[in-house]
């Protein structure tokens, strides 16, 4: 039989030598190209893709033996007379058998409704006169095991038996059928196939698999502890099964469970690390696997696996983001060496990435060293970003902040989409190095330098006049664009820094101005107004200082529980000077006022 099996592509001993078809021959010639194909099949180990050419000669020889013809009919159609018209007993088994490899070819090109079909022409008369599926009931699984295959001959050695591959594809109906409903958001559907399939015959790689999907499919149900269970299971499976680790630390980080957050992250970083071992196979082993047979687009998703760079990353964020400075900081300069190392070049930075753009990585850095107290490190890792994007932004940049421009393209949408996309661009470089210039502010104020922390928050604001805003007024938050706030925040951040040197240095007149320009920018600011009322007070205009302070104290117990969530979120990067804005002096103003105060209501009196 050894002699017997067919390269790819080829058709069987009897159809190369021109022999017509005879029915005695036929079963020996169908078992040889059964066992050719499964070969083939299995050679392949990747995604089965075309046709099963061989298939269709096998049943056109069929059919000459019958004194039938075919060659026009596709092949549905050709089954189809096929199994209606040839009714030999000894051709059962045989067509039973390429029945399971045109299945396999079918499910791996997702034809489930053509593999159904093709079940159903294969049950026989007692089994179609049986009773059907009943209502909820998967009819593809239903058709899968219900199908009676015909006992094997002992004289036709099979390199793999029709009863192994019934079972592989009954994994895969299930498997697939899950993974499509998981898709399309039928989760309680995509759970009970997806179950199903864990129960089913497959190798212990692709079981991983499922009960990985099993865990993400529970995820979005908002089950977490479910999905954490299933992800589990995967990884005692197979611990080589890394996505479910990696989707163990976004369950984990939903539930705000940092700690292990952070130790899954670490233990996906420290594999991804090391070289891996082989891959745990099925045994025993088939050439016919259902990790051939299932390859989607989702499970591509599902199990992407992360770039150690990708997973440093996360660690450094997870940190920064819990208050773990110092665990940041060493992330982030970890993750920094990997890219002056270059090896960053083989990350894909598409949707599913981790990473965001590269400066914002310079700028969280930069933050998590400002919060560790190393501010000349900061200085020099916002000088990286300065440098990389002066080149980049225009002497004048002319945008429109609303978001309506986004959301109604015009017919000539390609041109003016390309335009948009230049200045949002232009304007992510824009924030990028205004920001840098606003860490570098703070760096040096932190480090008691007030005159050169006054210089780069100037130099942050002179860059931010580049940017001409135009529409209709002041906009709402939520309409502007994302890029547009960022740059007001960075603008208002700046304001406040500056201020608060001139104050350290006297110059009391000119930090009053960037206050009240502050509060122009973003009206009833807590930060801006405190430091407008400590500049009144210091100006010695201590009525007016009373009057805003009162009047500040009224808004935020009106507002007191009604700001917290509102909005987009802000960058990581921003966070420090987000901090470091916050007015430091809060109580010990306010008793001076409110003496203030209690003087001047007895002065009448007295």
């Amino acid at each position: 039989m050894s002699k017997a099996v067919l390269a790819p592509g080829e058709v069987t001993p009897a159809v190369s030598l021109g022999l017509p078809a005879a029915l005695p021959a036929l079963p020996l010639e169908l078992t040889v190209l059964y066992n050719s194909l499964l070969f083939t099949m299995g050679a392949a180990d990747s995604a089965i893709e075309g046709e099963a050419e061989g298939i269709r000669h096998g049943l056109l020889r069929v059919l000459e033996a019958c004194g039938a013809c075919g060659q026009d009919l596709s092949t549905e159609e050709l089954w189809q007379k096929v199994l209606q018209e040839v009714t030999a007993e000894e051709l059962q088994a045989p067509l039973h058998r390429l029945g399971a490899l045109q299945a396999a070819w079918w499910l791996a090109a997702s034809r489930l409704g053509s593999t159904a079909g093709l079940l159903r022409l294969l049950s026989s008369a007692e089994d179609r006169g049986r009773a059907h599926c009943s209502e909820g009931e998967n009819e593809l699984l239903y058709l899968l095991k219900a199908w009676r295959v015909p006992a094997e001959g002992a004289s036709l050695p099979l390199v793999q038996s029709t009863e192994d591959l019934k079972a592989i594809l009954c994994t895969t109906a299930a498997f697939l059928q899950g993974l499509q409903e998981l898709e399309a958001g039928n989760f309680p559907t995509a759970l009970s196939l997806l179950q199903e399939a864990a129960g089913g015959f497959c190798s212990k790689k692709v079981l991983a698999q499922i009960y990985t999907c099993l865990g993400c499919c529970a995820q979005r149900m908002d089950k977490p502890q479910t999905a954490l269970q299933h992800l589990k299971r995967a990884l005692q499976v197979d611990f080589q099964c890394l996505p479910a680790l990696s989707h163990a630390a976004a369950v984990y980080h939903e539930l705000g469970e940092t700690e292990a957050e952070l130790q899954a992250l670490a233990l996906l970083y420290e594999a991804l690390e090391k070289k891996p071992p082989a891959a745990a196979s099925s045994s025993p082993y088939f050439l016919i696997r259902t990790e051939l047979l299932v390859h989607t687009p989702i499970l591509a998703s599902l199990l992407r696996h992360r770039h150690p760079s990708e997973v440093k990353y996360l660690l450094a964020q997870r940190c920064l983001q819990d208050g773990r400075v110092a665990e940041a900081v060493e992330h982030y300069l970890d993750f920094l060496a990997l890219l002056q190392e270059g090896l960053q070049e083989q990350v894909p930075l598409d949707g599913g990435s981790a990473l965001p753009r590269i400066p914002e990585v310079f700028l969280e850095a930069a933050s998590a060293l400002e919060q560790a107290g190393r501010h000349q490190d900061a200085i020099t890792v916002c000088e990286e970003v300065i440098s990389r994007t002066t080149d980049l932004i225009p002497r004048m940049l002319r945008v429109e902040e609303r978001l309506e421009q986004l959301e109604c393209p015009s017919p000539g949408a390609g041109l003016a989409g390309g335009l948009l996309s230049q200045k949002k661009e232009r304007l992510c470089c824009l924030a990028w190095r205004t920001a840098g210039y606003l860490h570098q502010g703070w760096a040096w104020a932190r480090l008691g330098e007030s005159k050169e922390a006054v210089t780069q928050f100037s130099r942050c604001l002179s860059d931010l006049l580049r940017v001409q805003l135009y529409g209709s007024g002041v906009e709402p938050a939520e309409s502007l664009l994302p890029e547009v706030e960022v740059l007001q925040k960075i603008r208002l951040l700046s304001l406040i820094g500056r201020g608060a040197q001139f104050l350290e240095l006297g110059r009391h007149k000119e930090a009053l101005l960037d206050f009240q320009h502050g509060l122009q920018i973003s009206p009833g600011d807590p930060a801006a107004a405190s430091y407008l009322v400590q500049a009144l007070w210091k100006l010695n205009r201590k009525q007016e200082a009373a009057a805003h302070w009162q009047k500040f104290s009224q808004s935020r117990v009106g507002e007191d529980g009604q700001q917290e969530g509102q909005g987009r979120p802000f960058p990581l990067y921003l966070a420090s000077c987000l901090k470091q804005a916050t007015f430091p002096h809060g109580e010990s103003l306010a008793r001076s006022i409110r003496d203030y105060l209690g003087n001047t209501s007895q002065e009448p009196s007295s």
